[in-house]
């Protein structure tokens, strides 16, 4: 039994293999990227962003983003996500035969104005035709909120903006919206009161909790986030991913440390903990990194120690 007020099952969406890889700046070889997603899906992820059919010149990571989907063993209980900016960018998606398309936007105009180039609203405008074509097609669209706890430029990001973008990404139809904490400054409390806000303007049910552990507060956001009745949470096996705007991110929250919490809290995920533990062993070795998953290490070498 969990804890009281806490949900019973959490959906964890895995952004390894597009949030977390997008970044490194060694190009990942296709068959380890096709690897990763494979294992994450037998492991029982049910929710996994893929790819993004975002410019090749600004992200060369994901530029093999249709021949990693034409390959990946797939699951029909898997939704298989991916980012798309523009309508091009949709075509591909569409083309590649995703279950969901995940649009985006930031809860500051000065993120946005700084890095989309242009003003909330007009990101907002822009997707108005690729939220039309999703519904067309049956696709489910997801919307992201960067930048909803703080901001590089800014600073501190108030409940209000981001209920404010909530409300245009409602309007859009989105099936999930993704609040999430860019640059890793959130503390717990900020996230009650946000989610407190939010919860005015859209169901609970709508939100999932994106959280960077640049401060090493992800894990109390997550806690904050379940107490107020979330109960969808992005995180990254190995803790992969970072944040270029924030001088020392950590990147994404590892899904190892996010199980482990959960498995604690008795919360069903559907997830094989020791399988994300050797997930994360493998992509940390063969894209050359140290593991960013203090819950993975530690069971890693546990386990280790009894197979020697």
């Amino acid at each position: 039994m969990n804890s009281a007020n806490l949900p019973n099952k959490v959906k964890l969406v895995e952004v390894g293999p597009r949030d977390g890889l997008q970044n490194e700046k060694n190009i990942v070889p296709i068959d380890i990227k096709i690897d990763f997603i494979n294992r994450l899906t037998k492991a029982g992820l049910r929710n996994i962003e893929a790819a993004a059919f975002v410019s090749p010149k600004w992200t060369p990571q994901m530029a093999d983003s249709e021949s990693v989907l034409r390959h990946i063993e797939r699951s029909s209980e898997t939704i298989y996500s991916a980012l798309v900016p523009n309508m091009k960018g949709y075509e591909r998606a569409l083309e590649s035969q995703v279950d969901e398309v995940v649009i985006f936007s930031a809860a500051s105009e000065a993120f946005a104005q700084k890095n989309i180039n242009c003003t909330i609203a007009e990101s907002i405008e822009r997707f108005k035709p690729i939220a039309d074509a999703a519904k067309k097609d049956k696709l489910r669209l997801r919307g992201s909120i960067s930048c909803a706890f703080g901001c590089p430029y800014q600073g501190v990001v108030k409940p209000e903006s981001t209920a404010t973008v909530v409300k245009y990404l409602t309007q859009l139809g989105c099936d999930e919206i993704d609040i999430c904490d860019t640059i890793g400054v959130a503390t717990a409390g900020q996230v009650k009161k946000t989610f407190e806000v939010l919860g005015k303007f859209a169901p609970l049910e709508l939100f999932s909790g994106h959280f960077h552990d640049t401060y090493g507060q992800s894990l109390s956001n997550i806690y904050a986030a379940l107490q107020s009745g979330v109960s969808i949470f992005h995180s990254s096996t190995a803790g992969l991913g970072g944040c270029p705007y924030a001088k020392g991110a950590t990147g994404n929250v590892a899904t190892e440390d996010v199980l482990y919490l959960l498995n604690g809290l008795g919360i069903e995920t559907g997830i094989d903990l020791n399988e994300i533990v050797s997930i994360g062993e493998f992509i940390s070795k063969a894209i050359g990194k140290s593991n960013g998953s203090r819950a993975g290490r530690a069971i890693a070498s546990k386990l280790s120690s009894v197979m020697s």
